[in-house]
Order: structure tokens, then C-alpha cells, then sequence
């Protein structure tokens, strides 16, 4: 299906693996221009190079934390000086932290809501102006099923997620007028760099133990019985970057297999 994205301009913040990078490869196989930005320029620059060598759409690396609002403006004005428009953000940037309510600090749940919430607000706030002067475009928020209905011990993700599931509706209410979409897609068990890493750390355990393996493990908590692929999760939010979602706003979508218990 051609989703008719060819020549926009996307950002997709976290864009050096997992989700993000997913959805810049899913972006960039339909013809889109995707600045990919992190802040580890190595992991940032080889996944633009993988993505590049899948796909037609340019793809260009930022080193840029998302936490810092002066330089998420300064990436946010050399993507337009650079390809001339943005159409499309994905605020993706963001960790897993899960802990229960009296193990939380107040400085655990600062830095979770300063990249998750903040981040998403200092780079939509950046867009804005130059997705009015289109006459609209797309903003799409990565949150979490948690932040719809948190279990036990998720704290602050869940915290997070729910502000930003509530921010992304508030978003689209206040922008709709320029033709401004705003959606949430909340992912669950999705193989991405994180969950590498803890494999490597139960790897040092049990020496035996595959990453395929650790995977199906994973995977058996998901009534569709498997975790899903990153471009999966990038497929999804490709379509709502496109005009075939364009009476789709203030939603959130569920890309988890199932697992979450609430629509």
C-alpha cells in the first residue's frame, strides 16, 4: 500500500535502536527523509547506516538529548535549514524503570518524567511552527499500555506513560484546528536494545541461554505467544504518520500481542 509519505520529513526521537529505529526504517522504506537523534553517536551513526542500507528514504544522524530544550531546538532548526519542512514527529526517546511505590526516589522519578514527558514536550513544541506552516502534519507519541492500567511495581514508568498518554489527548484538542495529529501508540514487549542488555546479564549466569531462547521466555506472557519485532511497532506508526489516517487524533493503540488488559 502506497501510504503516500514519499519526499516528507520526519523526526524520531530514540532513533538508534528498538522502536525507533524501527519506525525511521519503516519511515524511510516509503520514501520518507528521517532524522534519527540520540545521545550515543556511535549506537546513533550504525544505525543509520543499517537503515540506510534497507531503505531509499534519506536518513541523517543528530546526537541530541532530549532532556536539554536549547538543543532539541537547535536539532529541530537544523533538520528544517537541512531538508526545507518537517511533517512528522515521533517522540519515541525513553527507558523502561520499574520499581514499587517505596522504592522510588525523588530523583529516579525526575529523571523519568524529564525524558519522557519533557522530552516529548520540548520536541513537540519545536515542530509545531514549522507542521502549522504545511498546514498540518503529525505528532506520535510512544507510551505503554502501563500508563493505562499499571501493575504492581512499575513505578515511574507507568507514572510517565499515563502523562503521556493524557498529554497526547490534550495535544490533539489544542491542535486539531491546524490539522495537527496527535496519537499515542503504546507498545509493549518489543525487541529492542534494552532487553538485549539484560540478556547479556542473565547470559553471564547460564552461559547456555540463547537470546532466541530468552525471546520465547519473554514471549510466553503474550497471548499471542511471541514478542513482537521492533518494525512491527514501526509499521503502526507509519500509518498514523499517514493521510490514511488523517481522521484519526487523541487515540491510543495498543501494539502489544495482547498483553494489555484495558482497550
Amino acid at each position: 500500500m502506497d501510504l503516500g509519505l514519499n519526499g516528507k520529513v520526519a523526526i524520531v526521537t530514540g532513533g538508534s535502536e528498538g522502536i525507533g529505529k524501527g519506525a525511521a526504517l519503516s519511515l524511510a522504506r516509503e520514501g520518507v527523509k528521517v532524522a534519527i537523534c540520540a545521545r550515543r553517536k556511535d549506537v546513533l551513526e550504525a544505525a543509520a547506516e543499517e537503515i540506510r542500507s534497507k531503505a531509499s528514504g534519506d536518513v541523517e544522524a543528530y546526537v541530541c538529548d532530549v532532556t536539554d530544550e536549547d538543543a532539541v531546538r537547535q536539532m529541530v532548526a537544523q533538520v528544517h535549514e537541512n531538508w526545507g519542512r518537517i511533517d512528522i514527529l515521533v517522540n519515541n526517546a525513553g527507558t523502561s524503570s520499574a520499581m514499587s511505590v517505596e522504592d522510588m526516589t525523588k530523583v529516579t522519578l525526575t529523571s523519568d518524567i524529564t525524558l519522557k514527558v519533557y522530552g516529548a514536550l520540548y520536541a513537540s513544541q519545536a515542530v509545531i511552527p514549522h507542521l502549522r506552516a504545511l498546514g498540518g502534519g503529525r505528532i506520535i507519541n510512544i507510551t505503554t499500555g502501563g500508563g493505562k492500567a499499571p501493575a504492581a511495581s512499575s513505578l515511574p514508568t507507568s507514572l510517565s506513560r499515563a502523562a503521556g498518554i493524557a498529554m497526547t489527548k490534550a495535544m490533539s484538542r489544542d491542535l486539531a484546528k491546524d490539522n495537527i495529529l496527535v496519537n499515542t501508540v503504546c507498545i509493549g514487549l518489543i525487541k529492542a536494545g534494552q532487553h538485549e542488555r539484560r540478556y547479556a546479564t542473565a547470559q553471564a549466569e547460564d552461559s547456555n541461554l540463547s537470546l532466541d531462547t530468552y525471546y520465547e521466555k519473554m514471549g510466553s506472557r503474550v497471548p499471542l505467544g511471541r514478542i513482537g519485532e521492533a518494525e512491527e511497532a514501526g509499521d503502526v506508526i507509519c500509518f498514523l504518520a499517514s493521510d490514511k489516517a488523517s481522521y484519526v487524533t487523541g487515540a491510543s493503540i495498543n501494539v502489544d500481542g495482547g498483553m494489555a488488559p484495558v482497550v
